[in-house]
């Protein structure tokens, strides 16, 4: 046994005082005379030793009250398997309330099991104890010490976010308020289901402050979540079948059968099918999309999957052009061959333009720009045509027939390709087409048929660098490249070994190959449209910046049932607008300026991070974080209060003193009332 505050027993001298009362009070006598006193003597002796047990018993009770009276005050106890802390405590109570902890719990959700374990653990500490109360959503409020009361009343409060966070971060912010200079006795509780993709500490190795862990776990762990999609093309078309793919994923270790999936695109909703996913794998479909006019679109995929039901719907929104731009730059005239293929399309729109009279601030509105015969190419058009591709630009490259080979050879250098050694007059026949890569995939129902494949009278022999990216689109017979592309950055380059003009080549005549090759390069982009963003990763989103200059109108995102005004940073013709954590809802959010001028649309969804309903128990909870961290064990019935305050208190014994100091002055009372000597 122990004592909390060990200086009251000093109190116990005080047992002298009723030692010095019966010493003096009860030796008192009187005399009383009597006539006849030979039949008083043996009542004399009787009466003296009854009256003498009495003193003595009515003595010990006092002593024995006194003493418990001491001994409730100095708060005996008998210690656990933890060391007490005396003093004032600072308490750190952590709440997971992300979307995992909606799984339920016998008959109540993890969230509500979890808020209940914090008000028992609160309450089992002393009011003049300081709480902080944490969640997920790393609160400005939260980062405070509050009293026993305000603590409660924060708990209360809590409702599931999407907000999803390391233990080690959450950790950290503990230890920011813990660690103040007035902290003292830091206890860290710790209440989630600790999945293992967020349980990310392994040997917990601070011993200033005591670490626990109150571990939830549900009675179910199957999950289906709609993982990702995204289109097969880069750029989407109007009247055309856009190939949309989409991710589902099987979180469990049985089989989902005859799971629906439903696409519910510009208001109207249409099941794509049934899908069937073996255990803790995913299976990838496709949904073929019709798009009919241009614009901003919005859409959901959506499945039935119960009870996790926060990863059952993926929103993205896409952005149709009303017209693909396409720059051409010539050294003469314009190529007719050239023109006509875009010209032929409405949804193409080819500019031309001569190599002399350029304007270097218009390449970013066109999403390909092709040099048709240029002789030379000027540092200064090589440096913007190289800006141009790392911002995701197309540049399309026909040499000219006597070309400046040494400037072409600074241009391709700087976008790390082959170049131009010298032209070789002799016809060449192109053999092979990549059918695998996007200029050519899907172009063919029959790849296999006899294709009529350009031939070329003359041609430039290029280097094969062992640092070049190339990718063959068309090759020779001989092996040589005839049509390569290169990835640069965000943009592509694409470069044909031999000039267009049909007295060189006759790939403009050959409409099987030249039409949906210069329509795929001018919608391809290695950086293919962004279609979905996720709370709490992404941070930040951009858009052409529309914003007239002098004006002092900011930019606005609305989602449903709310609005905000986003961080904006101005970088060229970008604006980058910062969301941080003010996106809570998956949904469509919507940028604009003025009230019903949409510029541009964002579909945000929860991070499925907690997807995978995997825990770790507590022996594995135990054997990761290691000795410095304990896991509290216990059923769902027990009460946390009380286990708690043993942990904190050991096993009190003042109650029991007070009670028998009550019994020892009750028997004190009973010994002098009723006992007639």
């Amino acid at each position: 046994m122990q004592f909390l505050y060990p200086t009251f027993l000093w109190a116990l001298l005080a047992l002298a005082i009723p030692i010095i009362i019966h010493l003096f009070y009860f030796r008192r006598f009187k005399k009383v005379y009597f006539t006849n006193v030979k039949f008083l003597k043996e009542v004399k002796e009787e009466t003296s030793a009854r009256s003498r047990l009495k003193n003595l018993l009515t003595l010990l009770m006092r002593l024995l009250a006194m003493a418990a009276l001491v001994l409730a005050f100095a708060q005996p106890f008998i210690p656990v398997d933890t060391a007490v802390k005396k003093g004032q405590k600072s308490v750190s109570v952590f709440v997971d309330n992300s979307f995992s902890m909606n799984a339920l719990s016998e008959d109540v959700p993890l969230v509500e099991k979890g808020k209940q374990r914090a008000r028992e653990i609160i309450s089992a500490h002393s009011d003049e104890d300081q709480f902080q109360v944490l969640t997920n959503d790393f609160e400005g409020r939260h980062q405070r010490m509050v009293s026993k009361e305000d603590a409660l009343a924060l708990v209360d409060e809590i409702k599931t976010s999407p907000a999803v966070r390391l233990i080690s971060n959450v950790v950290a912010r503990q230890k920011q308020v813990l660690n103040a200079p007035d902290g003292d006795n830091n206890i860290q509780y710790l209440i989630s289901d600790f999945q293992r993709n967020i349980t990310d500490i392994e040997n917990y190795a601070d011993t200033l402050g005591e670490l626990n862990l109150v571990p939830l776990q549900s009675v179910q762990e199957k999950n289906v979540s709609v993982d990702s999609c995204w289109f097969d093309a880069p750029v989407q078309m109007i009247n055309q079948t856009n190939r949309l793919v989409v991710r589902v994923r099987n979180h469990s270790d049985v089989p989902a059968e005859n799971l629906r999936l439903s696409l519910q695109y510009d208001g109207q909703e249409k099941p794509v099918g049934t899908l069937s996913i073996p255990a803790n794998s995913s299976v990838i479909d496709t949904v073929n999309l019709t798009i009919q006019r241009t614009g901003w679109h919005e859409a959901k995929l959506a499945i039935t999957d119960y009870p996790v039901q926060f990863d059952d719907h993926y929103f993205f929104a896409f952005n149709v052009a009303e017209v693909i731009k396409v720059m051409a730059i010539n050294e003469d005239r314009p190529n007719r061959y050239l023109n006509a293929a875009f010209t032929g399309v409405p949804y193409f729109k080819i500019d031309n333009k001569g190599s002399q009279s350029l304007d270097y601030s218009q390449f970013a509105n066109y999403q390909m720009i092709v040099l048709n015969g240029l002789r030379s190419i000027s540092s200064g058009l090589a440096l913007q045509l190289n800006q141009y591709a790392e911002n995701g630009g197309n540049v399309l490259v026909f040499p000219g027939r006597n070309a400046n080979i040494e400037t072409y050879k600074a241009f391709l250098d700087a976008f790390r390709a082959n170049q131009f050694v010298a032209l070789e007059e002799q016809e060449k026949e192109v053999g092979r087409v990549n059918y695998e890569e996007f200029i050519f995939k899907d172009v063919f129902e029959n790849s296999r048929r006899n294709l009529k494949l350009p031939v070329t009278q003359v041609s430039y022999k290029l280097t094969t660098l062992g640092r070049s990216k190339e990718e063959k689109l068309l090759t020779y017979r001989d092996g040589t490249s005839f049509l390569s592309k290169y990835r640069f950055d965000k943009g592509n380059l694409y470069l044909c070994a031999a000039p267009l003009e049909a007295d060189y080549s006759n790939l403009v005549k050959n409409g099987e190959i030249f039409i949906p090759m210069l329509y795929k390069m001018a919608i391809s982009s290695a950086k293919a449209q962004r279609i979905a963003y996720t709370i709490g990763k992404d941070d930040y989103v951009d858009a052409e910046n529309q914003q007239l200059t002098g004006t002092e109108t900011v930019y606005k995102l609305k989602g449903k049932g709310e609005e905000f005004i986003p961080e904006q940073t101005k970088i060229g013709s970008k604006i980058i607008l910062g969301v941080y954590d003010q996106v809570k809802t998956s949904g469509f959010y919507d940028l604009f300026l003025e009230e019903g001028d949409v510029k541009s649309k964002y579909a945000f969804n929860y991070d499925r991070k907690e997807s995978k309903l995997t825990y770790l128990n507590e022996a594995d909870l135990a054997t990761q974080m290691g000795p410095n961290a304990t896991v509290l064990t216990a059923n769902a019935d027990t009460d946390y209060e009380q286990l708690i305050g043993q942990r904190n208190q050991g096993i009190p014994l003042w109650r029991w003193a007070v009670i028998g100091a009550l019994i020892f002055l009750g028997i004190e009372g009973l010994l002098l009332r009723f006992w007639k000597v």
